[in-house]
């Protein structure tokens, strides 16, 4: 069988390619190029799609003898990522452009790809296990052995068509076992850091980014309570999160924090620790994994971001690809925009995206600029 790698040139992918070629596959690795540096601002050298991170793959590459290639998508990552992710903190939500890079150029621009060179399948060096399950006749998208790497999280969008034609080899690996293959290959990257940051906006100054990419500064706003009360002025809207605290620049007698953001009125609106918790969230372009649909509630565990550990839910349908999880405890600072994953022990069951929190009934409301 022929593989598509895709290799970015950390030591994850760089293994993933190696691990592929032994098994006997017919292997071609590839550099997905996504951006130019008018777009991040800065030198490329030390970012993701840098001219140094496509110098390390293609030295991988030529030490395990595959053939090497590089894509070239950065229009359609201007406008399928970037502008999202732009207007979505204009819309008063934090987004999450992992998720769409992933969903959007690893999981189907590069299938496009796989398809026209007539290859079998692709291969990504993320931290995730396939397994089909023959009683249900579904692939299923497992946590990685090594929890502290899992990735699944940032692939709940996959299909199963995508979970079919991909393979993922460090899914069983710790990363230390990853990290001592690549040194005795003697590849380049061992011991390469991994990346951090959002990989457009690498100094992590998100806003800067923004203003950079529209060519305008954001407005100063107000900060106000729940009442309407004004607590002083903000930097813009776009600045805050749901859940800050810090760089508020507000004296109070008791800590506050951003509970809600407004972006038609250009507000922020503060208030305690305690008004942050909420059991209830309403979801939207859903997709399931474990399971076609949902008919009937469902007892789950979910997470709504990234590092936090999965909590006791109950995951009921609501509409045409909606959901609404509601927590057995609430949770602090569910913020639309994000991602909220649900899980059956160590299987994903799938996921979607956050628009509105504590909604008991009728149907969410989102800026359809965002979606």
């Amino acid at each position: 069988m022929k593989a598509l790698i895709a290799m970015s040139g950390g030591v994850d992918s760089s293994v993933s390619a190696f691990l592929m070629k032994e098994a006997g596959y017919d292997c071609i690795g590839c550099t997905m190029r996504l951006y130019e540096n008018d777009i991040v601002g800065m030198d490329l050298m030390g970012t993701c799609c840098s001219i140094k991170d496509t110098n390390d793959a293609k030295s991988v590459a030529d030490t395990i003898g595959i053939e090497y290639r590089i894509f070239h998508y950065e229009n359609l990552f201007r406008e399928e990522v970037i502008e999202p992710f732009v207007c979505s903190y204009e819309c008063g939500r934090t987004p999450n452009p992992c998720i769409e890079c992933n969903r959007r150029f690893k999981f189907f621009y590069l299938y496009k790809k796989l398809e026209e060179l007539g290859l079998d399948l692709i291969v990504t060096g993320h931290y995730v296990r396939v397994e089909y399950d023959d009683k249900s006749g579904r692939y299923l998208l497992k946590k990685a052995v090594d929890l502290s790497k899992d990735q699944s999280y940032v692939l709940y969008m996959l299909t199963q068509e995508q979970l079919a034609h991909t393979r993922f080899p460090l899914g069983e690996l710790e990363k230390t076992q990853v990290r001592k293959i690549a040194e005795k290959l003697g590849f380049v990257n061992a011991n390469k850091g991994d990346s951090q940051d959002i990989c457009f906006v690498p100094d992590g100054d998100y806003v800067g980014f923004m203003e950079r990419y529209r060519n305008k500064r954001y407005e100063p706003g107000e900060f106000v309570d729940r009442d309407g009360k004004v607590f002083g002025m903000t930097k813009g809207y776009v600045h805050y999160t749901i859940g800050q605290r810090k760089g508020l620049g507000i004296s109070a007698a008791n800590p506050l924090y951003v509970t809600e953001i407004k972006p038609k009125e250009n507000v922020v609106v503060l208030g305690s620790n305690e008004d942050l918790y909420s059991d209830t969230l309403i979801a939207g372009n859903v997709n399931f994994i474990s399971v076609p649909s949902i008919d009937e509630p469902m007892r789950i565990k979910a997470k709504i971001r990234y590092r936090q550990t999965e909590q006791p839910a109950t995951l009921y349908s609501y509409g045409h690809d909606m959901i609404k999880v509601v927590f057995d405890e609430p949770q602090r600072a569910i913020t639309p925009g994000q991602a909220v994953v649900m899980y059956d022990g160590d299987t994903v069951v799938g996921g979607g995206t956050i628009e509105k929190v504590g909604c008991d009934a009728g149907e969410a409301e989102y800026d359809n600029r965002c979606t």
